[in-house]
């Protein structure tokens, strides 16, 4: 699994300057190798909507982060019985844990839904078949 890590320097908000290519470039190759019956991009982009929508949900509503939260956290449940109807694989689970375990303000949020985004577009080159 490729080490997520949102920042350079989480005291200073400084991004992992590889974050947005390499790092997501290489997510969508190793995820892109599962046997074809996981990780289909359909399921994938499921997960990548609802975090669009909860950062959506967070830029427009600044004071309401701690009523938002919790549904980010949801995504790792979300994820876990995906992984158990044998829908996405482990690593798919490790990267929204690993993701989410970073995520501690709507700032965040948002630079997990930029690298989502980022991923999802390497995703498409790299898993052509669904």
């Amino acid at each position: 699994m490729v080490d997520v890590t949102f920042y350079k320097d989480p005291g200073k908000r400084i991004l992992n300057p590889d974050l947005f290519y390499k790092t997501a470039q290489h997510l969508a190759e190793d995820f892109a190798k599962a046997d074809e019956k996981f990780n289909k991009r359909s399921q994938l982009r499921k997960f990548y909507d609802e975090v669009l929508r909860l950062n959506e949900i967070a830029k427009s509503n600044d004071d309401e982060w701690e009523n938002i939260f919790p549904y980010v956290n949801m995504l790792i449940a979300k994820a876990t019985y995906a992984q158990g109807r044998k829908l996405v694989t482990d690593d798919f689970v490790d990267f929204i844990k690993k993701s989410i375990d970073q995520i501690h303000s709507a700032k965040d949020l948002d630079v997990f839904a930029n690298l989502f985004e980022a991923f999802m577009g390497f995703y498409r080159k790299y898993r052509q078949s669904n």
